[in-house]
């Protein structure tokens, strides 16, 4: 029988498939997408639920797309206490995580007198997207609300897909009370972007949108860029696993398994000089799968994106890593803090064997929407910087603009701009005249 998962020598060329996952042809979804926001942006919240309806959805009435106090308190009788301490418990270790990266406005004066400085500010309205439908992701309104909370976002609209009965998830809905969310709406799909990025009589627009979703979803958030701010574009789900002869078999099976029942196109990894551990793993794998609930999509998750790579050793490891830039990095290593400073191109990185990739998908405290697809090369994990926007501040008095007005007109007159060059130039004029009646400030 072919094992679940393949062990490949490191100069193969089933690498490249791996690392360098090709996107699948999106010109007719693209197509389809464009359409839908088309008809969103001239039908409204009509057009929201009728194709709401029209791709599988409940029939709606614009109406009954907010969800109302009464359906978030009924929420709460519908959910056990254990899952609100531990929610809660995610809920204070995300905020102190974040709170962490919390930005504040500066200024300085120079010698000259002249005063620079940034003026910090939070986005004013965004929009978090949460799955839905048949599943339940309250995690991901945790992931998404808490920086916008800490960066003092005032207004967070959340849009997640409804069950076909209408009804939404009641862990989500507690979720989202949870971290202070009362805007919450029965729309999904790219029809949801569309409502949040050009605003319909019972979706007010918003100025970014945040969270994970289907190829539609991000799409969709690609197309209205521009016309809105989003987070980034997110794909399939992965995890690159270092691990040396100190690993345990069993814990580096787990964890790729945990990545690749998420779906067909997930990629899980592992990379190791050891070919003992190899073996032990591709055995485990094996025998762990044939107990999970997901095992057809792991299947196929591991036979098209999944591997285990022998490598000559741990220094060759992280040079392939870092060319596949993953989303999720666990190093399974003796001495891993040794190592983390090798780490180049990563959206998270989990350290030593009992750092289990998903306890940071759900309460560790850093975000778990991360860069995907290789995009580690040059995207940073979702935080509280995403909710902030930058003002330069500039002010000069009339000494500090003498002592470079000249060579501001300089600069100005070679780029062939002389209204810029006027601009400073009439101000020196003035300050020598203002000189000779005691002073240009």
């Amino acid at each position: 029988m072919e094992p679940l998962i393949k062990i490949f020598e490191a100069d193969e060329p089933v690498l490249e498939k791996i690392l360098h996952r090709k996107a699948l042809d999106q010109s007719e979804t693209a197509a389809l997408v464009a359409d839908v926001l088309a008809t969103v942006r001239s039908g409204g919240d009509e057009a929201v639920c009728e194709l709401t309806a029209r791709f599988g959805g409940p029939k709606l009435r614009p109406e009954q797309l907010k969800v109302t106090d009464a359906e978030i308190k009924a929420a709460y009788g519908l959910v056990k206490e254990d899952y609100l301490a531990s929610l809660r418990l995610a809920i204070k270790n995300i905020t102190a995580y974040h709170q962490k990266q919390q930005a504040n406005s500066w200024f300085k004066t120079d010698e000259n007198g002249a005063i620079l400085g940034q003026l910090v500010r939070p986005l004013r309205r965004v929009g978090i997207y949460v799955p839905g439908g048949k599943a339940s992701y309250p995690s991901s309104v945790l992931m998404n609300a808490i920086p916008a909370r800490v960066a003092g976002v005032r207004e967070i609209a959340m849009v997640t897909p409804p069950a076909a009965d209408g009804s939404l998830s009641p862990y989500t809905m507690v979720a989202a009370a949870e971290v202070g969310i009362s805007e919450i709406y029965k729309v999904g799909g790219a029809q949801a972007v569309a409502a949040l990025a050009f605003g319909t009589s019972a979706i007010p627009r918003v100025d970014k949108i945040t969270g994970p979703g289907s190829i539609y979803v991000t799409l969709a958030k690609q197309q209205v860029y521009g016309q809105v701010d989003i987070d980034m574009l997110a794909g399939p789900s992965e995890v690159l696993i270092i691990a040396d002869e100190t690993a345990d078999p069993g814990f580096v099976a787990a964890d790729l398994l945990s990545q690749a029942e998420h779906d067909e196109m997930a990629s899980a990894m592992l990379l190791t000089p050891c070919r003992e551990l190899a073996d032990k793993v591709q055995e485990q794998i094996a025998s762990q799968a044939a107990r999970l609930d997901r095992y057809e999509i792991i299947k196929h998750s591991l036979a098209d994106y999944g591997a285990i790579v022998i490598t000559s050793d741990i220094d060759q490891a992280f040079e392939l890593a870092n060319q596949a830039a993953p989303e999720h990095l666990e190093l399974m290593l003796a001495e891993p803090f040794r190592w983390v400073f090798k780490v180049e191109n990563a959206g998270a990185v989990f350290l030593g064997h009992y750092s289990p990739e998903p306890v940071g998908d759900y309460l560790a405290g850093p975000n778990h929407i991360l860069p995907t697809g290789g995009t580690a090369r040059f995207y940073s994990p979702l935080g509280v910087d995403a909710f902030l926007k930058r003002t330069s501040l500039i002010a000069y008095n009339g000494p500090a603009l003498e002592q470079v007005g000249a060579d501001v007109i300089n600069l100005a007159g070679v780029e062939g701009l002389s209204a810029h060059a006027n601009a400073v130039r009439i101000r020196l004029k003035n300050c020598s005249k203002e000189r000779g009646k005691g002073g240009c400030s």
